[in-house]
Parts: C-alpha cells; structure tokens; sequence
C-alpha cells in the first residue's frame, strides 16, 4: 500500500553537497537559504501515517525505514519537507528526517519517483 508518493519536479543547484548520503525534499515555499539543497515536490496529503519498518523508494530502489522523526510527517504534508538519511544511524534522528538503512542513496534527478510504502 502506498503511503506517500511524489515526483521530483526541480532540483537546487546545490543538492550533490551532501554526497550519496542524504537527500532533502521541500515544497514550492522552501526557504532561499535551503532552496538550492533541495529537491521540488508538490505539497501532497499522506495516506497513512509515516512507521518504521515501512519502505522509502526511489524509483525501484527500495530502503527499509529505520526511523521516523516526530515532525518528519507533519512538515512533508504542511510544507513538502523530509530529509532522508543513509546512514542507518538512529542516534543522531531528527524531528524532521527519516533514516533509512546505510547504502548509498541511488541517483536523484526531476521525473524521479519517491514513494512510501507500507509492505503487506
């Protein structure tokens, strides 16, 4: 079942800086001192609410959600914003991130497909 599900629509100037490591989503009112380390998606609903265990994809490159900030759903339905970090790690998880297990986050461009899914 899909919980969350965009595409990427632009892409700031500076988004490679945080190397494979993380990718950050903002909607269309992403402040100017982020807007250029961010992806553009639309503000869109959730279907269901955002759990560990779930899966985050992009395109057909599918990673295991480890851990879900407390805020991380609320400012990706109010605002378009998510962080997602590769790196497995739980003890730096902030309120408006996910982590996701530690592989190298696949090639993100405009057109790619972020999904979130739960696994039945």
């Amino acid at each position: 079942m899909i919980i969350y599900e965009n595409t990427i629509k632009s892409k700031g100037s500076l988004v490679g800086e945080f190397g494979d490591g993380m990718f950050i989503l903002f909607g269309d009112d992403a402040p100017d001192m982020l807007k250029d380390y961010c992806y553009g998606v639309d503000v869109v609903p959730t279907n269901e609410t955002i759990e560990v265990g779930q899966v985050l994809k992009v395109d057909n490159h599918v990673f295991k959600i480890l851990g879900v900030g407390n805020v991380a759903e609320k400012n990706l339905v109010d605002l378009g914003h998510l962080t997602v970090h590769f790196s497995g790690d739980l003890d730096n998880l902030l309120p408006g991130a996910i982590v996701v297990e530690n592989k190298s986050c696949p090639k993100i461009d405009i057109n790619t497909k972020i999904t979130i899914e739960k696994l039945k």
